[in-house]
């Protein structure tokens, strides 16, 4: 299980390593590394991916730099945090909390 303390400790641009895919989607998204940082920072992991691989990941959701709500799949290994994705999540999948799945 990946706690947010452990992630937060490598959250840092020389740490952080964004899969291709992660870098497409940031790009389409128009989501930056200081949001990807911003909601680490601030944000909450709501779900954990155990069974993911290469490593386990999970789903934190917080604030970006100008208070947008986002979501960013991450996963953790030998001092570097993967950054899988990242997201606005959508009122038609998400609750009003944008934190618990309809």
């Amino acid at each position: 299980m990946l706690d947010i303390q452990l992630i937060r400790q490598y959250n840092k641009p020389e740490c952080l390593v964004v899969t291709e895919h992660a870098r497409k989607r940031l790009i389409e998204r128009e989501i930056s590394i200081s949001d990807i940082v911003a909601v680490i920072d601030n944000g909450e992991i709501i779900r954990q991916y155990e069974d993911d691989s290469p490593f386990p990941s999970c789903l934190v959701f917080g604030l970006t730099v100008e208070g947008r709500c986002l979501h960013v799949v991450v996963s953790y290994d030998n001092g570097f945090v993967y950054i899988i994705t990242a997201y606005v999540p959508s009122k038609n999948i998400w609750n009003e909390d944008l934190k618990t799945k309809k």
